[in-house]
């Protein structure tokens, strides 16, 4: 039994869920948004809040008229059943080579090329990702070390404030989460467009576990969310929110995630 059936035995008695089936019969989803899939397996470190971010997923999606179904079965990213979604949300999934067969990666990849789908992903969706290409080309760059929980000071891209994730926000505040230290900064590559950074002279950017392992700081230039329009026409979008509840707790991230799954649903659908 996938993960996605345990999470409907727990709240479809409250809301509408639509089934995942191995065999590919999916009932008709319920919502007027883009339909969603959250995949949640992992084959690194497991964060402990994962199951948690997945109901406040679901919760989010409901109240929002979007169907979101949960994952952690590689079965369901099979051609015929991710076929039925236009966003795959990745929730923490890292290290995606131990835990999805190639057929099932290259069904993503296949899916995703044709320029009519999004995905979205959540914090440690950049972690140990490097024995997928397709994948770091699309996302960008990996992990290097990460913080503490900590406070500290955001900032609004000029050219990205009115993208919906970020719209409406002051150019600069303050917010908690765990902020990720990754290998490269995807500033002016192709495609990508740096919606928030944040200012590592606010916090301390590498915590003590990661100053013994080669943990470096980004420096200036530390990007948290970003998206990437594809030549395709396909849509990434990645943000550094999702570590735990903790940092989803607030009217933004509400905002931030909602809206990032609302965009990469909204990739060009081809004439039928």
């Amino acid at each position: 039994m996938s993960f996605r059936h345990l999470m409907c035995g727990l709240f479809c008695s409250v809301f509408t869920c639509g089934v995942v089936a191995h065999d590919g019969a999916i009932p008709a989803m319920a919502g007027v948004g883009p339909r969603v899939l959250v995949y949640a397996n992992t084959g690194f470190y497991r964060h402990a809040d994962i199951p948690a971010i997945n109901r406040w997923l679901v919760l989010l999606g409901h109240e929002n008229g979007i169907q979101i179904d949960i994952t952690e079965h590689w079965k369901d990213l099979q051609p015929e059943a991710l076929g039925r979604y236009d966003v795959l949300v990745l929730n923490n999934a890292n290290e995606l080579d131990k835990v999805l067969p190639e057929a099932q990666r290259k069904s993503v990849e296949t899916w995703f090329a044709q320029g009519t789908k999004g995905m979205v992903g959540l914090h440690a969706a950049l972690v140990h990702q490097t024995k997928w290409p397709w994948f770091i080309e699309l996302a960008g760059c990996d992990f290097n070390s990460d913080s503490d929980f900590s406070r500290a000071r955001v900032m609004i891209d000029p050219a990205g404030k009115d993208h919906p994730a970020v719209r409406g926000q002051p150019a600069e505040f303050w917010i908690e989460a765990d902020w990720t230290n990754h290998d490269r900064v995807v500033t002016g590559l192709p495609g990508f467009q740096v919606l928030m950074r944040v200012d590592e002279t606010t916090y301390t950017p590498v915590r003590d576990y990661f100053k013994t392992r080669n943990g470096r700081a980004m420096g200036k230039d530390h990007p948290i969310a970003w998206t990437h329009v594809t030549a395709g026409g396909g849509r990434f979008f990645y943000t550094e929110f999702g570590h735990d509840l903790r940092s989803l707790s607030t009217p933004f991230a509400r905002q931030h995630i909602l809206e990032a799954i609302k965009w990469a649903g909204a990739a060009p659908r081809k004439a039928e």
